[in-house]
């Protein structure tokens, strides 16, 4: 009896360390968007915190529809608060851009950046995988309007 109970945590554990790291989800599979469809590309420089980051030629990005902790680990009066840390947000989100290029489409402002969901070059959607990642939750004023993981 040990050893059954042992091997379904061991089964258990295997299938949520895929399940936090993406696995083959439908995202990661998905194209990048038409040409046409992405009006902005981005060579990453910096991720500032969980949904924001720089490009190499100075532009701003903040992901659209993504709400995560801010650096000093609060979040905003009513902004959605994601119970991940600041800490592991912008952890996964280096970890998904730092270095890359990605293709983007713009959707709007927010104070001085623009706001857009972005893929990586595999076709990943970067704003739903860091939805999908548990670090961030999704802002639903922002995904009514324009939404994201589609």
């Amino acid at each position: 009896m040990r050893f059954q109970t042992f091997v379904a945590a061991l089964v258990l554990i295997v299938l949520l360390a895929v399940w936090l790291n993406g696995g083959a989800s439908e995202d990661r599979l998905a194209p990048a968007p038409a040409t046409a469809e992405a009006d902005l590309s981005c060579r990453v420089a910096y991720v500032h915190d969980g949904d924001s980051l720089r490009c190499q030629d100075g532009a701003r990005i903040r992901l659209h529809a993504v709400a995560a902790r801010e650096k000093d680990e609060t979040c905003s009066p009513g902004h959605p608060c994601p119970a991940a840390s600041a800490v592991s947000a912008t952890r996964m989100l280096k970890r998904l851009t730092e270095g890359r290029d990605l293709a983007c489409r713009t959707t709007g402002r927010s104070y001085d950046r623009v706001t857009a969901i972005c893929w990586t070059p595999e076709g990943t959607e970067v704003n739903c995988a860091m939805i999908r990642s548990g670090t961030t939750v999704i802002w639903p004023r922002y995904n009514r309007e324009t939404p994201i993981c589609a």
